[in-house]
């Protein structure tokens, strides 16, 4: 079956069509990240001055150095990202800065639960999240910064990410592999949706398209029927 080529301008409608979609989507996510983030600095210093103390002071509860971390590292973390997302929202460093420093907080919360191993979920949860930008680059981003903080303090601190003092060596492949499972599904998810998002926006061209070529020989007739009574 011969299929008619569609004309170059209804093929650069359609690209116009995605690029402004792409950027309003990269926008609206930043924004929503630029909220998440300062729930979970709350939920941070939260963290520090209620379960902070007993994970790493058993039952006696003080005013631990984790609340100043959580105040101090937690604001650093998400002042840079929340300020490009509110002055320069759809940048690709935005979403980039956006995925590193989510995974910060991922860092910063299994810390001060002493390496709860349920906080690691706070991980892919992150993950998950990072994938509504439909740009899979920023889920490569996002795990090469939680593989180097596990790697990192795995060697130097692993009571805090892992709970336990001495851990296996293998500790951090296994988590590594985990969220490289999770990146595979995440990734093909946003190469489909992209590929989704190019066929809504090429749908729309055409119709465009056919909507300007019916106006035009609607125009042609009615000058017609007027020539024909003048």
């Amino acid at each position: 079956m011969n299929i008619e080529p569609k004309p170059a301008s209804v093929a650069a409608r359609a690209e116009e069509v995605d690029t402004v979609n792409r950027q309003a989507r990269y926008a609206k996510v930043d924004r929503a990240f630029a909220v998440l983030l300062v729930i979970q600095w709350a939920a941070g210093i939260a963290a520090a001055l209620w379960l902070s103390p007993f994970a790493w002071a058993g039952k006696e509860k003080v005013l631990h150095v984790h609340v100043w971390l959580a105040v101090l590292g937690g604001g650093g973390i998400v002042l840079l990202p929340i300020l490009l997302a509110i002055f320069r929202p759809g940048w690709v460093v935005t979403r980039h800065v956006i995925a590193a420093s989510q995974m910060l907080s991922s860092a910063l919360l299994i810390h001060l639960t002493g390496g709860r191993i349920e906080t690691h979920f706070h991980v892919f949860g992150s993950l998950a999240f990072l994938a509504f930008y439909l740009d899979w680059t920023v889920l490569i981003t996002a795990t090469l910064v939680v593989a180097a903080d596990h790697f990192l303090r795995g060697i130097y601190w692993p009571e805090s990410v892992y709970g336990i003092a001495n851990p296996e060596w293998w500790r951090f492949l296994e988590h590594a592999g985990w969220v490289a499972f999770c990146d595979t599904w995440l990734i093909w998810g946003c190469v489909l949706g992209r590929r989704e998002a190019k066929a809504a926006a090429m749908r729309q061209a055409e119709v465009e398209h056919l909507t300007e070529q019916e106006q035009l020989k609607s125009a042609a007739l009615q000058m017609a029927l007027a020539e024909m009574t003048a």
